[in-house]
């Protein structure tokens, strides 16, 4: 079982179509923590006591994902995951906040730091996806066989098959790619993130998700806006490409880049140490 150190995760509702499943812990200034594709606030059970020693720490599960409940007409690209970021700031009228986001989350973390300047105090992007030039871009980076199944779930009705035939054994081949060691993902936390996956629609709006891959590239768009301080931390072993990583950086006005060495994608599993003494040494 997987065991989070201080308090239990909660439900916020926001509206008839959108909750949010997040948990607070420690305290201090508040500090939002946003997670990856295809995974939850569990994601962030190593970095969150460490940074909660210092903050009042928010982590929460996107819509659709970890034990959010689902709106399946939703649209889950950046705009929709954006727009549900924003609420959930403002319901809880959170202010003078950091903002600490790896893949997808580091992609939201910067254009809700564009959409939110009176409101956010600094940025850390990790791994930030913001760069796909095709369905399932990052993922498939990982390996051969990340590259054969993700791309196959854009497939008429042979996606539908294979997204349904996802086990644990298949999702820790696809979440392996994402490691620099791949023994560095954990079981339990991989046994989590397989049973999940059984909650009904779940394996859909995954799909859905992905389907939604254009809009991580057009997230840049709205970097130039940000105002607050960015800290970019990528992993040595990061699915995106130099170029790609120093495109980011210079769209970002105020802006530094970080590398993480001996890291992949997934730098809040493989190296929670090293990245909470970068954010709280910034």
């Amino acid at each position: 079982m997987l065991s989070m150190t201080e308090a239990k995760p909660d439900l916020l509702k926001i509206s008839d179509k959108l909750s949010v499943r997040f948990q607070k812990t420690g305290s201090g200034p508040p500090l939002l923590l946003i997670h990856t594709i295809r995974t939850q606030l569990e994601y962030f059970r190593a970095l969150a006591p460490l940074l909660a020693r210092s903050h009042t720490v928010y982590a929460i599960d996107l819509p659709g994902h970890g034990h959010s409940p689902i709106d399946s007409g939703a649209s889950f690209d950046e705009p929709y995951f954006r727009r549900a970021v924003i609420s959930f700031i403002e319901e809880l009228d959170l202010s003078a906040m950091t903002l600490v986001g790896e893949s997808i989350g580091g992609a939201l973390a910067l254009t809700v730091a564009a959409s939110l300047p009176w409101r956010v105090k600094r940025v850390f992007a990790i791994n930030p996806y913001d760069y796909e030039t095709r369905y399932g871009d990052g993922i498939r980076r990982g390996n051969w066989f990340s590259n054969f199944i993700i791309g196959s779930l854009q497939i008429p009705v042979l996606g539908a098959i294979n997204a349904s035939l996802e086990n644990k054994i298949v999702l820790g081949m696809i979440m392996g790619g994402g490691y620099h060691d791949p023994r560095k993902l954990p079981a339990d936390l991989l046994a989590e993130f397989g049973e999940v996956a059984r909650r009904p629609r779940y394996k859909r709006i995954a799909r859905k998700v992905l389907a939604g891959w254009r809009s991580w590239s057009k997230a840049r768009d709205y970097y130039h806006q940000i105002s607050a301080p960015v800290t970019l931390i990528y992993g040595d072993s990061d699915w995106s490409r130099p170029a790609e990583r120093e495109r980011t950086r210079s769209l970002i006005p105020a802006s530094q880049m970080v590398t993480l060495r001996n890291t992949g994608h997934f730098s809040s599993v493989e190296n929670p140490s090293e990245l909470a003494r970068v954010i709280m040494e910034s």
